[in-house]
């Protein structure tokens, strides 16, 4: 079983869950600062973001294969 966003309790879980880590402070930054830059009056390009999220293995599940 595999979870996402990794709230702080899943690690106390049982068994701990494996998940899906996202960079939210990064990506809640990015969207403060379009959003102040475009209170300010200028003009936020609309750009696609790419965050690389995480995976962070627990015990929900058995521990990665290496490849072939």
């Amino acid at each position: 079983m595999v979870g996402f966003d990794d709230s702080p309790l899943v690690p106390y879980l049982d068994p701990p869950l494996t998940t899906i880590r996202q960079p939210v402070r990064e990506m809640s930054l990015a969207a403060v600062n379009n959003l102040l830059e475009e209170i300010g009056g200028n003009r936020v390009p609309r750009t696609e973001l790419l965050y690389h999220p995480e995976l962070v293995v627990r015990r929900s599940t058995g521990p990665l294969r290496q490849p072939i």
